[in-house]
C-alpha cells in the first residue's frame, strides 16, 4: 500500500543539515512524495529560467500546501548545459554556499550526468580543492532522433543500485569509462540500476501519445514522463507533467532522492533538438 509521504517539520523548523540529508538521502519505502515545480522566465531569466522544487501537502479537505526544497538555474557561458541546485532559491549562483548538486550534460544534450556538491576530477585546477570527489548520483540517455521523425521522447534513467538495507552507497568516479554513463556505453551493468521511460500510447480521438498520470498531469507536453523499471511496468518510480504554462507535478518514490528527481526534471526542460 502505497501512502503520501509528509514533512514531520516546517521548512523553519529544519536545520541546513537536516534539509540537506532529506534531499541527499531515498525517501522511504511505500511513500510518494507529491511535489511542484515553477519554472519562473521573467525579465533577463527568459533564457536562463529558474526552477523552484516545493514538496506539496493536500488535506483531506482538498486544500494544498507548498514547502520550498530546491532551486535550480542554469548557468551562463557555459560550452554545454549545466544546472546548479540550491537550497536557497535566492541564491543560485555558482559560488552559492547552499550548492547540494549540479547537472551537466554533453555537448549535443543527449546525455546528462548528476552530481552532488564535491571536486571535479577530470578538472585539474580542483586537484588543490579540499572536497572530497564529488559523488556521482545518476544519469540520463536520451536516445537522438537523427531522422527527426515526431514522436515521444525514449530516455534512460541510470542509478546506483541499492544494497540489501535500502541504502545508496557512495560512488565517486574518477575516469570516464567508471561513471554510469562510461559503464552503461560500456556494457557492464553491474551495480547499476537501469530505468526507461513508460512508452506512452497512441490515442486515435485526441490524435495524441498519452500515459495515465491519474489527473497529477493536464496538459499535453513532450516533456511529461513516468519512469519505470522493465520487470515492473506499474511501479512508478517517478513521474512529471505539466499542468499549466509554468507549473509542473513532480511525484517520486523510492529509491529516488529529491535531488535525483529534481535533476532528471530539468533534463526534460533542456532543448534537445536532436532528441525530439
Amino acid at each position: 500500500m502505497i501512502s503520501v509521504f509528509r514533512l514531520q517539520k516546517t521548512r523553519e523548523q529544519m536545520s541546513e543539515k537536516e534539509v540537506t540529508d532529506f534531499v541527499m538521502n531515498p525517501v522511504p519505502q511505500g511513500q510518494k512524495v507529491l511535489c511542484k515545480i515553477i519554472r519562473s522566465k521573467d525579465g533577463f531569466g527568459k533564457f536562463y529560467p529558474q526552477y523552484e522544487l516545493y514538496i506539496e501537502d493536500i488535506s483531506e479537505n482538498g486544500e494544498e500546501t507548498r514547502t520550498f526544497l530546491l532551486a535550480a538555474r542554469k548557468r551562463k557561458k557555459s560550452k554545454s548545459s549545466h544546472y546548479i541546485i540550491t537550497t536557497d532559491k535566492l541564491d543560485v549562483a555558482v559560488s552559492s554556499k547552499n550548492i547540494v548538486g549540479k547537472v551537466r550534460s554533453n555537448f549535443l544534450g543527449t546525455a546528462f550526468a548528476i552530481y552532488s556538491k564535491g571536486r571535479n576530477p577530470f578538472k585539474r585546477e580542483s586537484e588543490s580543492s579540499n572536497l572530497p570527489v564529488r559523488e556521482e548520483l545518476g544519469a540520463v540517455v536520451y536516445d537522438p532522433n537523427i531522422l527527426g521523425f515526431k514522436g515521444p521522447r525514449k530516455m534512460t534513467v541510470l542509478l546506483i543500485g541499492m544494497t540489501r538495507n535500502g541504502e545508496r552507497p557512495e560512488f565517486r568516479p574518477e575516469t570516464d569509462a567508471q561513471t554510469l554513463i562510461g559503464k552503461f556505453k560500456n556494457g557492464d551493468h553491474r551495480d547499476i540500476l537501469v530505468l526507461h521511460n513508460k512508452s506512452p500510447q497512441w490515442n486515435e480521438e485526441t490524435q495524441s501519445y498519452v500515459l495515465n498520470f491519474n489527473g497529477r498531469v493536464t496538459l499535453a507536453s513532450v516533456k511529461n514522463f513516468q519512469i519505470v523499471h522493465d520487470n515492473d511496468l506499474d511501479y512508478i518510480i517517478m513521474q512529471f507533467g505539466r499542468v499549466e504554462e509554468d507549473t509542473f507535478t513532480m511525484d517520486f518514490m523510492y529509491p529516488m532522492c529529491p535531488l535525483q528527481a529534481f535533476a532528471i526534471a530539468l533534463t526534460s526542460f533542456d532543448a534537445k533538438l536532436a532528441c525530439e
